[in-house]
């Protein structure tokens, strides 16, 4: 599933470059922004924006690899293509290292290129419903009471009912209603799904038992 009119940034310093980029794009139905320079794209870009970016590594001023760095950690930046008519290996390491989706050297194949931004559009697009899952998560575990929030980390931890009693000073009786109130609240159907919640982790189509 891609986001609502995700856009294309492409950031080179080559007018023609972006020109062509830019009509390539346009004709296949993408939504496009283009900058001469990683400077004009910063002050600019919104990281709230879904899409990708079409980077060149070598510019005036902040090269492409710097501005891969200045958009922060790879799992929450836009998905990054590299292209660049200096396609040596080092460059391409480095800029593969820092989290980029693709390098493609110039003048780039349009079949790759639109494959690529394809693929990438759909990695942003995965990413920001991940996020967006996590979020609601949290959101979901911060109803719960401190008391509930006690009692779901034994129970997720494989605690039995009568340990966990004990170590809280409270009946099993009681634990097992602060039980039935967080799967409650959490919207989750057993124990293992509780786990998985709490891991951030989506449960397998066959898991083992755990210690109740």
């Amino acid at each position: 599933m891609t986001p609502v009119n995700p856009c294309v940034y492409i950031v080179d310093d080559d007018a023609s470059v972006r020109d062509s980029l830019t009509v390539l794009l346009e004709l296949k139905g993408y939504r496009t922004q283009a900058y001469a320079s990683a400077d004009e794209f910063l002050k600019n870009y919104q990281p709230a924006s879904a899409g990708c970016l079409l980077l060149d590594v070598r510019m005036p001023g902040m090269s492409g690899l710097e501005l891969q760095a200045a958009l922060g950690e790879p799992e929450l930046k836009l998905p990054i293509i590299v292209i660049t008519a200096h396609g040596d290996v080092p460059t391409a390491r480095a800029a593969l290292i820092a989290g980029a989706a693709d390098f493609l050297e110039k003048p780039v194949d349009p079949e790759l290129l639109l494959a690529a931004v394809g693929s990438a559009l759909e990695g942003d697009a995965a990413r920001r419903i991940a996020v967006r899952k996590m979020q609601e998560e949290k959101r979901k575990l911060e109803i719960l009471t401190a008391r509930e929030r006690q009692v779901m980390e034994l129970i997720a931890e494989g605690t039995h009912y009568r340990e966990i009693a004990a170590t809280l000073g409270i009946s099993p009786r009681t634990v097992e209603g602060h039980k039935a109130r967080v799967m409650d609240k959490l919207q989750v159907r057993s124990v293992t799904e509780l786990v998985h919640l709490l891991l951030g982790t989506t449960p397998a189509t066959k898991t083992g038992s755990l210690k109740r």
